[in-house]
């Protein structure tokens, strides 16, 4: 396996950043790391990259232990932290061949990372002139100059706009293609159209770590309904099979049920009965922005 994480913690003061971190990523896999904001994920990817020091637990990349072997771990990882640290007035070969030679990379290399990646037509621009899509290419260049088996990317589409996401998205999938990625990001559709599997962490701990197809394939469905003035949500927790329900906006509630049955004329139905008039009812898919709602929120409910 490439990355193998066993009970990480690490507490700041008396913050507890991580709490018993575990879990598995396999050769070639393509793995999204979610969570809110302060959920622990950039702590996690700065100690695998050897960056920070978890305070307990085993931390393996490459058959390299992070810790008591933190240099070989460093050779076998290339990293794109969130803030991408560029020179801004280095042209972009000029920078990449600067790092080349601290990773005693040989020059050709350069020029195979430089088309790869697709930066020929920026190649003699310095870096302050890109656009940020531009400069996330520089950053996810450099780090796969020493070719390194693992690829760690820190919110890596984040101020992208969607040109540039559609393009670094399938830089993404194709290096996966060769590489382990374990990549974080906010944007739901981002993991979606590019990741195998999905860690989802709350608090410094792992709600959910599925396949992206198995996550997705369970039989809770969602309707969304609109009446014609406020319903307490006690009263609609009356339908049958129904879990959850929540106040979207205005009048209208999305209501979850557990079963695969259609539950629109039974909302329907429901609404009829008790003198209440819908003014729509659809159903919708429950994507992983939903799931993601409902692992995150029901920790801190609970």
């Amino acid at each position: 396996m490439s990355i193998s994480v066993s009970d990480i913690t690490k507490t700041y003061d008396r913050q507890q950043a991580l709490k018993g971190i575990s879990f598995e990523v396999q050769q070639g896999e393509i793995v999204g790391f979610l969570g809110p904001n302060g959920a622990g994920k950039s702590t996690l990817m700065k100690i695998l990259t050897t960056y920070l020091s978890a305070s307990s637990g085993v931390a393996i990349v490459n058959g390299f232990d992070v810790t008591t072997d933190a240099i070989s771990a460093q050779r076998s990882i290339g990293y794109l932290p969130e803030h991408n640290p560029l020179y801004l007035d280095m042209y972009v070969r000029e920078y990449l061949s600067f790092n080349a030679k601290v990773y005693g990379t040989p020059k050709d290399r350069i020029e195979t990372i430089i088309e790869r990646t697709g930066l020929t037509p920026e190649a003699n621009k310095k870096i302050g002139q890109l656009s940020k899509g531009y400069r996330q290419r520089v950053g996810i260049a450099c780090a796969l100059l020493h070719d390194p088996e693992v690829l760690i990317l820190d919110e890596p589409t984040t101020g992208l706009d969607p040109n540039q996401l559609v393009d670094i998205r399938t830089l993404i999938t194709e290096i996966g293609k060769e590489k382990t990625v374990l990549l974080s990001t906010h944007i739901m559709q981002e993991v979606e159209a590019m990741c195998d599997r999905v860690i989802i962490i709350h608090e410094g701990a792992i709600v959910a770590d599925q396949h992206l197809s198995t996550l997705m394939d369970d039989t809770a469905q969602i309707i969304e309904v609109e009446f014609d003035y406020r319903v307490e949500d006690a009263f609609l927790l009356k339908l049958p099979h129904i879990t959850a329900v929540k106040n979207t906006h205005g009048f209208v509630y999305e209501l979850i049920f557990d079963t695969t049955t259609d539950m629109r004329p039974k909302v329907f139905d429901f609404a009829h009965d008790h003198q209440l008039k819908t003014l729509q009812l659809s159903r919708k898919s429950k994507d992983l922005e939903h799931l993601f709602r409902e692992l995150t929120s029901t920790v801190v409910d609970g």
